[in-house]
């Protein structure tokens, strides 16, 4: 039978192990046998329960039928009553006189059987108040609890059924008014006594409330008798309670009967809800507790599990000490459970709620959670049974918004930082920059800038979350990634302007308000930082900004959030601090160009180019930025001094072929422009030979002046074609339109040349690489 009711993959598994060799085949008609005879037998036993189930089910349907006609026939008979009565009084003559003179004599019956029943009323009530007036002086025993319930309970029975008869005017107006103004001994009427049995009970009430409210405490103190009189006051009321209510629903039920059959008429009693009062009291005195909570939690956040440690206290004195005391219907634990549950509920959610609520105190509320569930559970409630979620499920909702507002406060301090740096720069007084302890150039903003992200990490890493951490640690790269691209886009712009007035001004000395000096200082300082940014110097353990960084987020972070997130991130800043450095230097470079030697590259090629030293002239300006009076490599982090160099070279290389297009350019065959070429070179090449760390690099760029000669002295015909192949297969991205202006600049070029060359270099294909140098001249 087991066998049979396992899952598909259980029953697949257990019939491998039934078959696991080949001569286990010969078992198939043996299982299957047995497989028909155990499912025979689970049919059987399908069959016989479901019969059982109908049968069972058809009798309580018989039962329910019956008692319908059942109690239709009680309803028909209690009319006929009714309707017989009715018709009686009509058949006798003098039935109206008859019936008033049986009012009268039940009326004066009521008041004989009311005055005996109050009879005494006034001493029970003297001695009940005697009672009371002891235990007010033992609050925490009331040993006569019971007794004075007992008494109040007689009496108010005797005040219930006296009212209901004045509230029915006792068949009669005569009987209200005996009943309303009976006399009693000493003068009293029924009234004065009703009125001191209103106080009495107000007194008992007071007693009893206290001692609910007090009902931990009693147990804490080892006071079981009173919390054991106290339950079982409260349970005798409960049982009048549903009789009453039960009489009452009747009374609604079958309202045109009752109101003939005075006997089953509820009477003045009301409902007394000492249940109910009881289950307020214990609601009453958490909530007087949290106001407690409320006051410490605001002073101090890191004091709300300390605060709340009598919520669980309390919740183990029931469980422990109260569960034995009182009926254990009425689940008593699980009344408290779910009456602190709520409150605790309510406390929190509103303090969440509080529009001027502090990011430490919604971290609190945030750590608490997981804090209470698991005190709830260590008390046997586990998080099922405990509806609604103490904070509503707000959970993803406060980790964004605490992490918003962490990362609120980066954006605020970067963008801060941002537009300090923007006014620096774009007015570049003196003294805007700093310089290191080795006389590196930077600017004030790089040291500010990590001390502040360092601070808010701390505060994510406070809040003891991975999530969080992780959240202000995406928000950290994308303001490093913004502040990149926003250098990046100040120098362009800056640059531009430079640039500008340069190619408009008619004489250098025209710039001297422009300010280039102070951009060039400023690009060195701008690439100090972003080398420092990320420059490790493992000899001597000095850590670059970015690498403590990730020092100090990765072990607040999850390893997935390592090896997917962070990872690709970090690695994407560094390149990005390389590119914006080198960006920078190249920046650098073309502005020595665009101003120092915007007239001397307007010579190369010229008739004057023969006879002057251009190339040496540029060569001794450059070794003065590089080792002379201007000496930047001094300022420069040494790690850009290369770069600076490699982007000079680039810069002359590039403007020395483009220079092609200079006003007046023509090599003509007999003019010694290839001897000329080679001495610019020997100047070159002697300038930057005095770089080992780049000379080599500088020279394999240079090659490509030989491919330029060799465009310039080729044959025509094959001969041109023959070097244009040449110099596309080493530099795949050349410009047709500087092949142009180079043949073009030739004094034997022709349109056969160039429609030659064009129409060999829309056929050719060549495999795409890298840049190359030739890409960059226009």
């Amino acid at each position: 039978m087991n066998d049979l009711a396992l899952p598909p993959e259980d029953a697949t598994s257990k019939l491998a192990d039934l078959l696991k060799h080949p001569d286990d085949l010969d078992k198939l008609a043996g299982l299957k046998s047995d497989f028909t005879r155990k499912k025979t037998a689970i049919d059987a036993q399908l069959k016989l329960g479901l019969q059982e189930q109908l049968t069972t089910t058809q009798n309580g349907m018989t039962n329910i039928h019956e008692g319908q006609k059942l109690v239709t026939q009680i309803r028909e008979e209690m009319l006929k009553i009714d309707r017989l009565c009715a018709e009686a009084q009509g058949m006798i003559k003098e039935f109206p006189e008859i019936n008033k003179m049986s009012v009268m004599q039940r009326n004066f019956a009521a008041v004989e059987g009311m005055k005996g029943a109050v009879e005494g009323f006034g001493e029970k009530l003297d001695e009940l108040e005697e009672l009371l007036r002891e235990d007010d002086g033992e609050e925490d025993q009331q040993g006569n609890l019971l007794a004075i319930h007992e008494g109040l309970t007689a009496l108010r029975d005797v005040r219930d059924q006296a009212m209901d008869q004045v509230k029915t005017g006792v068949e009669g107006e005569s009987g209200l008014e005996l009943i309303e103004n009976l006399p009693l001994e000493g003068g009293a009427t029924l009234r004065d006594l009703f009125g001191r049995l209103d106080d009495v009970v107000e007194w008992f009430d007071e007693h009893v409330g206290q001692a609910c409210i007090n009902i931990i405490q009693l147990i804490q103190a080892g006071n079981n008798g009173l919390v054991v009189r106290l339950a079982l006051v409260i349970e005798e009321e409960e049982k009048k309670d549903r009789q009453v209510k039960a009489l009452q629903d009747a009374q609604r039920e079958f309202q045109d009967v009752a109101s003939r059959f005075k006997s089953i008429n509820v009477g003045q009693r009301e409902l007394r809800g000492y249940k109910d009062k009881f289950l307020q009291a214990i609601e009453a005195s958490a909530s007087a507790q949290f106001q407690t909570v409320q006051q410490a939690f605001t002073e101090d956040p890191e004091k709300l599990e300390k605060a709340c440690r009598w919520f669980f206290n309390d919740l183990n004195t029931v469980k422990l000490g109260l569960q034995d005391l009182v009926p254990k219907k009425w689940k008593i634990f699980k009344t408290y459970t779910n009456i602190y549950h709520k409150l605790m509920h309510d406390f929190l959610v509103a303090r969440l709620d509080d529009k001027d609520i502090t990011p430490v105190h919604m971290l609190a509320i945030l750590n608490w959670v997981g804090k209470y569930y698991s005190k709830m559970s260590r008390l046997g409630i586990p998080e099922t049974q405990l509806k609604p979620h103490v904070i509503d499920e707000r959970e993803g909702d406060l980790v964004r918004e605490y992490r918003n507002l962490i990362t609120k406060a980066v954006e605020e301090w970067m963008d801060r930082i941002a537009r300090n740096d923007r006014k620096a720069f774009t007015q570049r007084e003196e003294g805007s920059l700093d310089q290191d302890a080795d006389n590196h150039l930077h600017t004030k903003s790089l040291g500010d800038m990590w001390t502040m992200l360092r601070e808010q990490l701390s505060v994510a890493q406070s809040s003891g979350r991975p999530d969080v951490v992780e959240g202000v640690v995406d928000a950290m790269m994308r303001s490093l990634k913004l502040r990149q691209q926003m250098w990046e886009s100040l120098v362009d712009d800056e640059c531009r302007k430079v640039e500008s007035l340069a190619a408009a001004a008619s004489d250098p000395s025209q710039l001297e308000g422009a300010g280039v000096s102070s951009l060039e200082e400023w690009l060195a300082a701008i690439a100090n930082d972003q080398i420092t940014n990320i420059d490790d110097n493992l000899e001597s353990g000095q850590m670059s900004f970015l690498t403590r960084f990730k020092r100090d987020y990765e072990p607040l972070v999850t390893p997935a959030y390592i090896s997917t997130g962070s990872g690709l991130e970090h690695d994407q800043l560094t390149n990005g601090y390389v590119d914006l450095a080198t960006h920078c230097m190249h920046l650098f470079a073309s502005l020595l160009f665009a101003t120092d030697f915007r007239d001397a590259t307007r010579e190369f090629f010229t008739p004057a180019w023969y006879k002057g030293r251009t190339m040496s002239q540029i060569t001794i300006t450059f070794d003065d930025y590089l080792s002379g009076d201007n000496n930047y490599t001094e300022v420069l982090h040494p790690s850009l001094r290369d770069i600076l160099v490699e982007e000079l070279s680039d810069a002359l290389l590039v403007r020395y072929l483009e220079a092609v297009r200079n006003k007046g350019v023509k090599f003509r065959r007999q003019e010694p422009f290839t001897e000329k070429i080679k001495d610019d070179l020997q100047a070159v090449f002697t300038f930057f030979s005095a770089f080992p760390g780049c000379f080599e690099l500088v020279k394999e760029k240079w090659r490509v002046i030989q491919s330029f000669v060799d465009l310039l002295e080729a044959e025509k015909g094959s001969g041109v074609v023959g070097a244009l192949e040449r110099m596309k297969q080493s530099y795949w991205d050349v410009q047709l339109g500087w092949v142009e202006a180079v043949l073009r600049s030739r004094d034997d070029c022709d349109r056969g040349m160039v429609s030659a060359v064009k129409g060999r270099a829309a056929v050719m294909e060549v495999e795409r690489g890298a840049e190359t140098v030739l890409g960059k001249v226009r």
